[in-house]
């Protein structure tokens, strides 16, 4: 894409605004509801980030969030559930390490596509269980297999972002308006439910697996009718 040449300085700074867009977020298509919010911030946020600060140790540092929220868990499952509030943060920092990492190697022009492809594969993986297992940790009986629920359905769909991507060689990490920010948000409200009404947990740990399956059986669908148009364009070519 060319870019006029600008005709003052603030026209210039526009154009390095939609430059530096395209080059951070080029790589994948987001339909998720705060797309716009968190694209403005995290484009802000790789502009003012040290250069010391590489985007291996934001990864880790979205890994530390996940091992803070399963902290929160645990120490509320102990002390009390106002510990839970430390889970918040925790999430905070996962999105923070989770959504800079590989945008802040596209900023700088030093991504590694497949090394940093198969590396937040394996983080968000690790992350989802971190979660499930602190929830497991904190809930009561009958309730602790929600944990495995999640944990489960939430592999299902890292599962089928990576089979879309192989078919339609099109990235996306998000199940229309849902995506892992908004999954944040509200893992983060039912925290806060939980501290001001305790032993409540289980219902909207309910309704987000519920809603979590509703999404994976929409997007599988929507993956097989993907795989039967490839086929049938493969053949084409074929014949």
């Amino acid at each position: 894409m060319l870019l006029a040449e600008p005709q003052n300085i603030k026209e210039e700074e526009i154009l390095d605004n939609v430059a530096s867009r395209l080059r951070v977020f080029g790589d994948r298509k987001r339909t998720n509801l705060l797309r716009e919010a968190e694209q403005r911030t995290i484009l802000l946020l790789v502009k003012k980030i040290p250069a010391y600060i590489s985007s291996d140790f934001l990864t880790f540092l979205g890994g530390v969030g996940s091992a803070i929220v399963f902290l929160a868990f645990l120490t509320a499952s102990y002390i009390g559930s106002i510990w839970l509030l430390l889970g918040i943060a925790g999430l905070a920092i996962n999105w923070l390490g989770d959504s800079l990492d590989g945008r802040l190697a596209f900023y700088r022009n030093k991504s590694r596509k497949w090394y940093g492809f198969a590396l937040d594969i394996i983080m968000d993986w690790l992350s989802t269980v971190s979660i499930g297992m602190g929830y497991y940790i904190y809930a009561t009986e009958p309730y602790k297999w929600l944990g495995f629920l999640f944990v489960t359905l939430y592999g299902w769909a890292i599962l089928i972002s990576q089979l879309r991507y192989k078919i339609t060689d099109r990235y996306t990490i998000d199940s229309g308006a849902v995506g892992p920010t908004e999954l944040r948000v509200i893992i983060a409200l039912i925290l806060i439910a939980e501290v001001f009404y305790s032993r409540i947990i289980q219902y909207p740990a309910i309704v987000i697996s519920l809603m979590l399956f509703i999404l994976n059986l929409k997007d599988t669908s929507n993956l097989l009718k993907a795989g039967d148009k490839r086929d049938t364009e493969e053949k084409g070519l074929i014949h």
